[in-house]
């Protein structure tokens, strides 16, 4: 499974705000200056997770970012899901009825099941989890997600 960059980018920006949360706004020149995402992109994807209620943006000199909710109820699986929405390897896992085979594919199983195992991971991963990681690895220098 390949990610997206705009998913990258979507889950480096929302851990920002995760270190941050309960500290108020966040400008996005900060967030993309210290996640290295450009600007103009940075907006359009705070712009989309702002509809979707992951962000709380404010417009204006004392505006920026902030959660839309705890850091624990935001799950990979939600921000992939609003970001990318169908994350499935391949369309016949999401609608059988489009593939001419899917009564009689080997493959379909094995690819379900990857999904599955995705999915399972996404869903079991917060951003809670994921801003604990990267609080430990800036302690130590390194500054990855």
């Amino acid at each position: 499974m390949r990610i997206p960059m705009k998913v990258d980018y979507g889950v480096r920006a929302l851990v920002e705000l995760a270190m941050h949360f309960g500290e108020g706004q966040v400008q996005t020149a900060e967030i993309a200056a210290k996640q290295g995402i450009p600007e103009a992109y940075l907006e359009q994807l705070m712009t989309t997770m702002n509809k979707f209620g992951l962000v709380r943006s404010r417009r204006g000199p004392q505006g920026g970012h902030s959660l839309g909710m705890e850091p624990s109820e935001i799950t990979l699986s939600l921000v992939m899901n609003t970001l990318e929405g169908n994350t499935s390897p391949l369309d016949c896992i999401t609608s059988p009825t489009d593939c001419m085979f899917a009564d009689s594919c080997a493959q379909q199983e094995v690819w379900k099941s990857v999904e599955d195992s995705i999915q399972s991971v996404l869903s079991n991963t917060t951003l809670a989890h994921i801003t604990q990681r990267q609080s430990y690895l800036s302690g130590q220098g390194m500054y990855q997600i």
